[in-house]
Order: structure tokens, then sequence, then C-alpha cells
């Protein structure tokens, strides 16, 4: 009896550590206007990514705009539900597991933080359309049983405005879709969020600035996440609710550490060295805490071998030296 107990405290505690050391190593599958390949799929395979998170657009005009234009024929297939589908079935076929992560994207690329009615007709249009918008992809994510769901990506003003309105879309997900629920909270944004109680991971566009730096040391990029760990610690343990990265990633160019969240194609200094010391600090510093959960590298093109290289300025780790970096780390994470 004795040696039947031991031999069940050791299972459990291996199942423990096991568990503990399983991290969402995830990359954001981008969008577009053909259907993905097993030869695009098996690049990921490749990076050693268990999860990927898939992104259908919708559209606005303005900040000021409630009309949302969603799943529609003047969309790439990538961005519609057929498409959707499509990658999801693929990815999981290959046994990678899906984020779906519906998202608005305002002309121009103004940022989605700003996005706010001014009237309350227009508030209850805007609210409307985005209720069927998220219920559409609820309901894929539902047949499709992926594993997480995020219900929405950087909408500060619209939670501030209209908080009433979260809590009952989230009930509302929660009765046709079973599986993990999440939310894409910008990095100065995620502490203020109320409804953190209602779904199962902190999630957080971790664009938070780290280093002044022109080409930081790992050293350097270590240093500057060390007050950053400590809100995310008290923000995790303070709503019971683990972090997960719903967006992170650094940019090939000089400085990229001190506003990592800057797309401006003004920026055109490639220095991958800086990319590579921030990603593996990045790595060092937050991936081996009990309260992250793992993230979602941004961002991946379905066409592997014709995007990123050693010239690109952008996010994009593909074929750059930072995928070996990616790739080594998420094969000791699985």
């Amino acid at each position: 009896m004795k040696h039947l107990l031991k031999v069940a405290m050791l299972v459990c505690l291996l199942q423990s550590c096991s568990s503990k050391s399983q991290k969402i190593n995830g990359i954001s599958y981008v969008a577009a206007g053909e259907p993905t390949t097993q030869a695009q799929v098996a690049a990921v395979k490749e990076v050693h990514a268990n999860y990927a998170a898939v992104m259908p657009f919708g559209f606005i005009r303005d900040i000021e705009d409630p009309e949302l234009m969603f799943n529609s024929d003047r969309q790439w297939y990538g961005e519609r539900r057929e498409g959707v589908k499509q990658y999801i079935e693929m990815l999981e076929s290959n046994g990678i597991n899906v984020m779906l992560k519906p998202q608005i994207w305002i002309s121009r690329g103004e940022f989605t933080g700003y996005l706010k009615m001014n009237t309350e007709e227009e508030w209850q249009n805007f609210e409307a359309s985005y209720r069927e918008f998220i219920m559409l992809y609820a309901g894929l994510a539902a047949e499709t049983e992926v594993a997480l769901f995020c219900i929405g990506t950087e909408l500060e003003q619209f939670i501030v405005n209209r908080p009433e309105f979260w809590t009952k879309l989230i009930s509302e997900v929660r009765t046709i879709y079973k599986g993990k629920l999440t939310y894409a909270a910008n990095w100065d944004e995620y502490k203020r969020v109320p409804f953190w109680a209602q779904l199962d991971y902190i999630g957080v566009d971790a664009y938070f600035p780290i280093s002044e730096e022109k080409t930081p040391s790992v050293a350097n990029a270590q240093i500057g996440w060390q007050p950053w760990k400590a809100e995310m610690k008290e923000v995790s343990e303070a709503n019971k609710k683990p972090i997960l990265f719903t967006e992170y990633g650094y940019r090939s160019v000089d400085f990229s550490g001190k506003e990592p969240w800057q797309s401006s194609r003004q920026m055109k200094e490639v220095n991958l060295d800086a990319q590579n010391n921030l990603m593996k600090a990045l790595f060092a510093e937050v991936y081996h805490e009990p309260w992250f959960a793992g993230g979602f590298i941004w961002k991946w093109f379905i066409e592997h071998d014709n995007v990123g290289g050693h010239d690109n300025p952008m996010f994009t780790p593909q074929n750059k030296p930072v995928q070996t970096v990616i790739q080594e780390h998420f094969k000791t994470t699985q």
C-alpha cells in the first residue's frame, strides 16, 4: 500500500511539473487572400509553435463611425469566416491549437483604443454590430472547438464608456463557446480592465518600453523588464488569473525596445541584433514566471519563404536570426 501511495504521489508530482513547464508558444497567423497550405503550416511547426492566433478583421472608417464592416466579399479570404475556418482546420489538423482573435481595423491605421462614439444612438448601433461580429466568430470557435477565443483587442475607450455591454457580451459568448476566453488589452490598459474575473486569461499586448538603447544588450533589456514583471505579478495575483501575451515582439530596427508598438515605415534602419537581444531578454525574464501562460509572436505571414529576411525592418521574425532564437526557445518549453 505504501509503495502504491508513493507511486501515486510521484505521478502527481511529475504531472504538476509537466503542466507548469508547458507554455502557449504561439504565433500570430496573418490573413491572406488565399487558403493556407500544408507547406505553409509546416513552417509554423518547424519553429515548434503549439498555438497560432487566427485573426478575422472588421473595418471602420474612423474612430467615431458606428458602422462596422465584416465578413464581406470585399475582404481578403483569410479575413472572412470561410477563410478563417479553413485556416483553423488546417492548423488543428497539424496539432496546432488556435486562438480565434477577431479584431477591428480603423482606416489609416488609427489606434483602436481611442474608438468612441458621440451619442447614445451611435453607441447602440456600434454595440449591435460589434456583438454580431463577435458572436459570428464565437459560433465558429464553438464549431471548430478552438482552444481559446479573444473577445476584443485594444478597445480601452469602448470598455471605459460601455462596461455593461462587455459584461453581457462575455456571458452571451459563454452560452455557445465552452473553451477559454481572454481579451487583448494594450500594455498600458490591462491594469484597468474591469471584467478579468469573467475570463480565463489576462490578455496583454506586451509592447512595454524596455530600453532606450539603440542596440540594447540582453542584460540591459532584462533590467528594463523588472518594473513590468512586478506590475504583472501583482495584477495576476489580485485577479487570480495568469497573464497571456496576446501579442508580443520587436521590430528589427534601431531603438526597437524604446517604443515597441511603433509601426512607422519611417523607421528603416535595420538592426537584427536589437531584435535578437530583446527577444532573448523577454524569454529569460518572463517565460519562467509561474503567473505567465505564454504568448503569441507578432507576426507570422503565411507565405513564409517570401517574407521577412535580413533587410526587413518590420516585426516579423521570419527568415531572420531571431527566428532561430524563437525556435530553440519554443523547443525547450513545449
